[in-house]
């Protein structure tokens, strides 16, 4: 049993993922998504320019539409395990999976002379290019922020640990919880990574981050805090 409801708010179908993935581990996670994706209208340059694919989310081959299926014979290369199964179940030849960031994607290709497509969404990181990669971006969907009920805000009167994927996750759940007058210093915060830890701002019960920027490690972080709080 958790000590404390354990909320993850992303999106669909992560947000299943996540939610999955505690109960692998043997505890409940509440499924409180506060976005929702949404494609957008984006124009496709002349495909055959480019010699690879820039993925750094699944939403960008789940929400690509049409156009993207015009890419599926260029190599990708992917941040994240799940990106690359996707890919692969649509039909894409997945040339790299990479950890950590498209940060460091980038930087593991330094010295191939490459033009590569990034598709992305409307929230997305900037990235310093090597000289040797020729970047072009297109942004094919946006991440809507709903609203936070108030059973959820009910739910962590007492208390509870956050799960957050993203900054702007981060962002959008204090604007929610200063909105709703939820108290911040009942709350635990568990990041996927410090920068969206950073994102949360201070205020809470405490705030923590995972070992690694991946789904396995966030998980084992609130298997953690669960039994520190449990113990404590």
């Amino acid at each position: 049993m958790n000590a404390l409801p354990i909320v993850s708010i992303r999106p669909e179908p992560g947000l299943s993922a996540t939610v999955a993935g505690g109960a692998a581990e043997g505890f409940e996670i509440i499924g409180a998504p506060l976005f929702a994706i949404r494609p957008l209208v984006w124009e496709l340059p002349d495909v055959e320019q480019f010699d690879g694919l820039l993925i750094g989310s699944a939403n960008a081959i789940r929400h690509g539409g049409a156009l993207i299926n015009q890419c599926r014979h260029l190599p990708v290369y992917a941040v994240g395990k799940a990106t690359a199964e996707l890919a692969i179940e649509c039909g894409f030849h997945v040339a790299l999976v990479g950890e950590g960031g498209l940060q460091n994607v980038l930087d593991s290709l330094a010295g191939e002379r490459l033009h590569l497509l990034r598709i992305t969404g409307v929230e997305h990181r900037p990235l310093s290019v090597p000289p040797s990669i020729t970047l072009t971006e297109r942004i094919a969907y946006t991440s809507e922020a709903l609203p936070m009920p108030g059973e959820l805000a009910g739910e962590l009167a007492k208390g509870g640990i956050i799960m957050l994927h993203s900054g702007a996750a981060a962002q959008h759940f204090v604007k929610e919880c200063n909105r709703l007058g939820v108290n911040r210093k009942l709350l635990y915060i568990a990041a996927l990574a410090p920068r969206i830890a950073e994102a949360a701002g201070d205020g809470w019960a405490g705030r923590h981050c995972a070992a690694a920027p991946n789904e396995a490690a966030l998980l084992e972080l609130v298997g953690q805090l669960c039994h520190d709080l449990r113990e404590g």
